[in-house]
Formats: C-alpha cells, structure tokens, sequence
C-alpha cells in the first residue's frame, strides 16, 4: 500500500510506502482494542490532513478524505502539496478510488494516482469489471490484464475494505493489492500501547505494524481509540533507520 491511500513519501524513500495501510491497521486497532465489532452500518465520511517529516524536517501535507456519493459508491481520494525542502521536487501526487460498499465488502470499480509531472512511470489508471472478472488498465506503465478475485482491492480501496470487514466483526490478518499486472500482500500485528503528542492534542494510541511479505521494511501506526482509530502517527523504518515520519495535523469525522 502505498502510504501516501494514499499517501506518497518524499521521492528519495517513496518505494514501498503504501497508503492505504494507515486507515486500514487503525481501524484494526479499533476491533481489537474494543473487543467489540461495530455495526455495519457505521462505515462514515472523514478527512485528514497530515505533516510528512524526512530528515526531521516538514517537506509535505497530505490531505485524505472519504465521500458517499449515494446508494453503495464511495469515493476515497488524497493529495499532497509540498513544504519547505520538498518544493525542489516536482511532484504534487494525488489518488482516487472509487468503491462499491455492500454488506459483503468492498469492490473496486476505478483506480487513478498521478503524481503531478509530465511522467507516466509512476501513474495509475485501471478498472475493475465484475461482470467480466477481470483488472485491465496501466499501472506505472506496465499494462494490466489479469483475472479478478473476490479479495483484490487497490492502493485506497484496501483501507475501507478492511473497515468494513473489522465493521463486520471479521478480522482478517494479511491482504492483497494490485502493484503493476500482479498482487502484493501485507501481514499485520499489534505491538504495544503508547500516549503521544499531536496538534490535535495529547491522545492514547495503540501502535501497530504493518510489513510487505519478504521487505526488511516496517511502517507502523499510532491509532487513537478516543478518535474514531484514526492514525495520530505513521513511521516507516528499515532496520534500525526511521525512513520518514507522518503525523496529523486535524481530523473532522462525518
């Protein structure tokens, strides 16, 4: 997932930051924080913005937000604006989903990130046809033509996916995306509780990782119980090395 669901990184570290992992671990926390599995019916609108930090030093702003657009569609969307040193980079990076929510999960009906250059290798443009079963478009210009399963989600999609499912009493413990004409899966664990800091004032969280299958990299998330379990903090590491940090600026829940 990239961690820009939405999320990017900042350009140096950007491989292997999957956003979509941040709402997703969080609402994990959530389920297994209460003991309790919340109604289906309480899937709700949001928006977020967060500081990127490299280096420890601000370098973007990324705002996230979920929309219902009626009946079963939701539209899941992000962008990302530069500050301080990232303004020497070009990219300005955006995302949307668009989702089909039902009681049985979520499914993808579109995908588009582009990260604001003239250059296509990281863009993203595919469909998602249930009715043929299968995934076609480009992603970072590899073409994409594959058969479609019932549990592929996309870089956004898999974080309302996992909510809707944690929102159905289920707790699954790995999940798949699309990455190019190919899937890539994510295991997920708990690890400890933690208070911290945050421009939205001091919160308790429970911290948890989130780690690529074969990556020596971790991203791990402080999500806060008393805020929906929306992550007040998100940091990659390799090894021993903190890779990039991000942490919330404001969160307004529908």
């Amino acid at each position: 997932m990239r961690i820009a669901v939405a999320w990017r990184a900042p350009p140096a570290q950007r491989r292997g930051t999957r956003a979509g992992v941040a709402l997703a671990s969080a609402i994990l926390c959530a389920t297994m924080a209460t003991g309790q599995p919340a109604r289906a019916d309480e899937l709700k609108p949001f928006e977020a913005t967060y500081a990127w930090m490299w280096h420890g030093m601000t370098v973007a702003v990324s705002t996230v937000k979920l929309e219902h657009q009626g009946d079963d569609t939701w539209v899941y969307s992000s962008k990302s604006s530069p500050r301080g040193l990232g303004k020497m980079f070009s990219q300005r990076p955006t995302q949307k989903s668009v989702m089909r929510v039902t009681d049985k999960g979520v499914q993808p009906l579109s995908y588009d990130a582009d990260d604001g250059t003239g250059s296509t290798k990281r863009d993203a443009h595919v469909k998602f046809d249930w009715d043929s079963g299968r995934v076609t478009g480009v992603y970072e210009d590899v073409k994409v033509d594959m058969p479609l399963h019932p549990d592929i989600q996309d870089d956004s999609s898999i974080q309302i996916a996992l909510m809707v499912e944690l929102l159905a009493g289920r707790e699954p413990q790995k999940f798949q995306m699309v990455d190019k004409n190919t899937v890539r899966e994510y295991g997920y664990h708990r690890e400890r509780e933690e208070p911290i800091d945050t421009d939205v004032g001091k919160t308790n969280t429970i911290v948890f990782g989130a780690q690529k299958t074969g990556s020596p990299r971790v991203t791990r998330f402080w999500c806060a119980p008393s805020r929906g379990f929306i992550p007040m903090r998100v940091e990659q590491k390799k090894d021993d090395e903190v890779q990039w940090t991000m942490q919330v600026q404001s969160v307004t829940r529908g």
